[in-house]
């Protein structure tokens, strides 16, 4: 069976993190990514999850309360560099563009932010690091978002980076999908 949508954002984060890696999440939300990041990279591991809203934050705080390794941050993922210690590495950074689920739907992800956070993330992203986006388009800066995403990666230099679109074209609602990012190994 082809896997949905969101577990397979998860296999790609899983199949290249590895215990004492330093990670992202971008959209921290209710705490979902965050919680397997940090199980992912594990104690040694370092997790910065970022939100702007204070209700993810605690969503998440609960959600993870038993684990060390996470670094919760009130601040846009456009700012991610400024939390990095420099010359540290990323292995992997996950993104949940929309709004929160649960939350205020006026309070979304934008394009501006996004992708100035994934310039600064890619910088930053080891040899065979991935950058894994979900996009969620049904809602209507959601669409905006996604038009600009796929404007500016289809430019991405195929040297640097491949760039998958991961998606099921036959579903209804503006159905999320996935794009990811993998930096060339030189």
């Amino acid at each position: 069976m082809l896997e949905r949508v969101l577990p397979y954002a998860k296999s790609l984060a899983k199949d290249i993190v590895q215990p004492g890696d330093i990670v992202v999440d971008a959209t921290c939300g209710n705490g979902h990514d965050t919680a397997f990041l940090a199980e992912l990279t594990g104690p040694r591991g370092r997790v910065l999850s970022f939100d702007i809203q204070s209700q993810a934050l605690e969503n998440a705080k609960k959600r993870c309360h038993l684990l060390e390794n996470i670094e919760f941050i009130p601040d846009s993922h456009a700012n991610a560099e400024k939390y990095l210690e420099k010359g540290s590495i990323i292995k992997a950074a996950m993104f949940n563009l929309g709004y929160l689920p649960k939350g205020d739907k006026t309070v979304t992800t934008e394009y501006q932010s996004t992708i100035s956070a994934i310039k600064k993330l890619f910088t930053r992203l080891d040899a065979g690091g991935r950058i894994i986006i979900v996009v969620y388009h049904g809602h209507p800066e959601g669409k905006i978002e996604k038009e600009a995403l796929t404007e500016f990666l289809t430019r991405w230099p195929q040297k640097e980076a491949q760039i998958l679109e991961y998606r099921f074209i036959n579903q209804q609602n503006d159905a999320p999908y996935i794009l990811c990012i993998e930096k060339s190994r030189k």
